[in-house]
């Protein structure tokens, strides 16, 4: 049922009491002034029109600031001014904290209801199982050498997030193992592929020619693109099919970091029983484990969660407690259920980006990520631990030693030199420093052809930036 062309904002739109947390304004000023921090008082409507409705948030410092919110019209949805919106536009104003520290002297609400009830319900808009039907063949031998081959289809599940919606296609993320079958008979990447989304849910149904039902609620995708080596793959589906089963999917949001001690919440299909949810910590930020996807063993950087994972969660999403994704699952340690593997967010985005902007110029059907070769062999040095006590949690911070420079490469046109400290890179104009070693690998996959990229350093106690257009020649496939 639409909703109507107003607003009605729940336990918002209030005088100067504040009813959302059951609490009178004089004792939260009590509190407040205890703890010698600036908190939210109201939140009230001050502007309106047919479009929009401006509110006003006071602080207890005296100051505001206002948010912007999207009026119902012409058939479209509302927009509801949420929880989140407010921490924004806090952080914005305010600087960096933590949305637990936001909550707590804000609302005095226990953030695990808000949680479980709000960010990971809105997330199930956008999760959705896969199967991928594959062909594998069976032979038989008869005496005198004579032959027969038997092709058989196999069918895998896994799960995936909405990556992006756009009026032609909907892309979806998820893993390059769940796509890929290295038994297959011809093509290793499945050449039939359906979704079910979150609440249509239905499975395959084997017909007696051995072909698959998939029935009325499946949605049919390709395979756009994808590595191997970094276990990340993306299929596609007409915008008009996903639509006609939910017109209220959403696209996932990326978090922009995450940390040791955050939540993360899987939404998978564990053993193909449907999708589900189950929740962890992040109890490593940066692991190094080993894979064998095709019979050939990689290493792949990672994050370690306490998250319950079962087979099918591959390719499903892993959210923190705003419901942003952080990962994808990939991999869990068959001997200690406590010990499971996603891939991390920036080498998620990172690789999508990368899959769309070539997907066209691929000449294999692969449509593995191309990416360049700087050059340089590093290393890491003066390693440490940073706790921010405003933030509630730290990180560790280390310095990208060079090692050695390959002759004729990026790197030697750039002039650097062994013993050099990487500090970043400014790509097109926007600059983003590391702080970490894998940093600059996860970068490099933004870089294309026609990039300009600029690689900040650290020599002889000067900083000093050098630029260089990247070309086609320098581009490369990599599976």
């Amino acid at each position: 049922m639409r909703k109507s062309n107003f607003i009605i904002v729940l336990l918002l739109i209030i005088n100067i009491s504040f009813v959302l947390a059951g609490i009178k304004l004089i004792d939260k000023i009590n509190a407040i002034e205890e703890k010698m921090v600036v908190s939210v008082i109201s939140i009230i409507p001050t502007s309106n029109t047919d479009e929009k409705t401006i509110y006003t948030i006071y602080y207890s410092d005296g100051t505001t600031s206002s948010l912007e919110v999207k009026n119902g019209k012409d058939g479209e949805d509302a927009q509801n001014l949420t929880i989140l919106d407010m921490y924004e536009a806090y952080v914005e104003k305010y600087g960096e904290i933590s949305y637990s520290d936001f909550i707590n002297q804000c609302f005095d609400l226990e953030l695990d209801t808000i949680d479980t009830y709000t960010y990971i319900n809105e997330c199930l808009q956008s999760v959705g199982k896969i199967y991928c039907e594959f062909e594998e063949a069976s032979y038989n031998r008869y005496p005198g050498g004579q032959t027969t081959t038997t092709i058989n289809t196999v069918v895998s599940t896994g799960a995936c997030v909405i990556y992006k919606i756009d009026s032609e296609y909907t892309y979806f993320i998820t893993n390059y193992h769940v796509v890929h079958n290295s038994d297959a008979y011809q093509h290793p990447i499945s050449q039939n592929m359906y979704i079910y989304l979150y609440g249509s849910e239905s499975h395959p149904v084997k017909l007696e020619d051995k072909t698959y039902d998939y029935g009325e609620s499946s949605i049919y995708c390709e395979y756009v693109g994808g590595a191997i080596t970094y276990d990340i793959a993306l299929v596609k589906a007409k915008t008009e099919d996903v639509l006609a089963i939910n017109e209220n999917v959403k696209e996932i949001e990326f978090a922009e970091s995450y940390y040791v001690g955050e939540d993360a919440i899987a939404i998978g299909n564990p053993n193909d029983g449907g999708i589900s949810v189950t929740k962890g910590i992040v109890s490593v930020d940066n692991e190094y484990i080993t894979l064998s996807i095709d019979g050939t063993a990689r290493n792949y950087r990672s994050i370690r969660i306490d998250t319950a994972l079962y087979s099918g969660n591959s390719g499903g999403g892993l959210f923190n407690e705003l419901g942003q994704l952080i990962g994808i699952a990939n991999a869990g340690d068959s001997t200690d259920q406590n010990i499971n593997f996603a891939v991390p967010v920036d080498i998620v985005k990172a690789v999508c980006e990368n899959v769309l902007y070539y997907q066209n110029d691929n000449d294999d059907t692969t449509n593995g990520v191309n990416k360049i070769l700087l050059g340089v062999t590093v290393s890491s040095q003066n390693s440490k631990y940073i706790y921010d006590a405003e933030l509630g949690h730290g990180k560790i911070v280390e310095e990208i030693l060079i090692n050695e420079i390959s002759a004729n490469s990026i790197a030697e046109n750039l002039g650097l030199q062994s013993g050099d400290i990487i500090k970043g890179f400014v790509i097109n104009g926007e600059e983003v420093m590391f702080d970490r070693y894998y940093q600059m690998g996860d970068y490099i996959l933004y870089l294309t052809s026609q990039t300009t990229i600029s690689i900040i350093y650290y020599r002889d106690n000067v900083y000093t930036t050098s630029s260089y257009v990247i070309t086609t020649n320098d581009v490369l496939n990599v599976a």
